[in-house]
């Protein structure tokens, strides 16, 4: 934000019939930076969903995945397992959706109020986008992982011959306890990678937002 700095310093030096130019100057360069940060986080969500449909195609072709594949229709979820994904996805492109038309709404803003707003929406936006994959990582992790162990424990005592077999408590609490503390790991990994991206661009739209509530003053 130098250059905002440099011409506030201006401003304040020249006359009051400046003071409309100096104001109009500072509101172009704010407008044009918000929409900057603004494409990018289109952008970003764009390159995000591309490595995610990639990485997925990729491991289709390996054993690891097929197996998995085999695993989980083995379960008899394999329905479930493809809803599940495909609604993921509508939602993500939903959001990537709000990103573009935060982004076109943001280009044609014509006042502070306008811009203000936008951008306030558009940070919301982005919380909202962040919270739910993080939501979603986890909620999928510990349902699926955890029927998988489940499932997986009692198919394995079928086959060593006990009858009616069923999970004993301690080994039920352990494993969820263990299940729930490797998700939480995760998710706060993928949170900082999250922070570290969408929280630069984020904070440089804070910037922004109050440097347009001095002028709307």
């Amino acid at each position: 934000m130098k250059e905002l700095d440099l011409l506030k310093k201006d401003w304040k030096k020249n006359s009051d019939s400046f003071a409309q130019v100096s104001e109009k100057e500072i509101y172009t360069m704010i407008h044009k930076r918000s929409s900057s940060i603004v494409k990018w986080i289109f952008i970003v969500s764009i390159i995000e969903l591309g490595l995610g449909l990639f990485s997925g195609l990729v491991l289709s072709f390996t054993k690891y995945d097929e197996k998995n594949i085999e695993l989980i229709k083995h379960l008899k979820i394999y329905s479930y397992y493809i809803v599940t994904t495909i609604l993921f996805y509508i939602v993500v492109l939903y959001f990537i959706f709000r990103f573009y038309t935060m982004y076109r709404k943001i280009a044609v803003d014509d006042n502070t109020k306008k811009l203000i707003s936008t951008i306030l929406k558009t940070r919301k936006v982005v919380k909202q986008y962040i919270a739910f994959n993080l939501s979603f990582f986890a909620v999928f992790i510990i349902v699926f992982g955890g029927y998988f162990f489940h499932e997986g424990y009692l198919e394995g005592a079928s086959k060593n011959g006990v009858v009616h077999p069923e999970m004993p408590l301690n080994i039920a609490l352990i494993s969820f306890v263990v299940l729930i503390l490797a998700t939480a790991i995760c998710t706060f990994a993928f949170w900082l990678i999250y922070k570290l991206i969408y929280g630069i661009l984020l904070k440089r739209l804070q910037n922004n937002y109050e440097e347009l509530k001095k002028i709307d003053l």
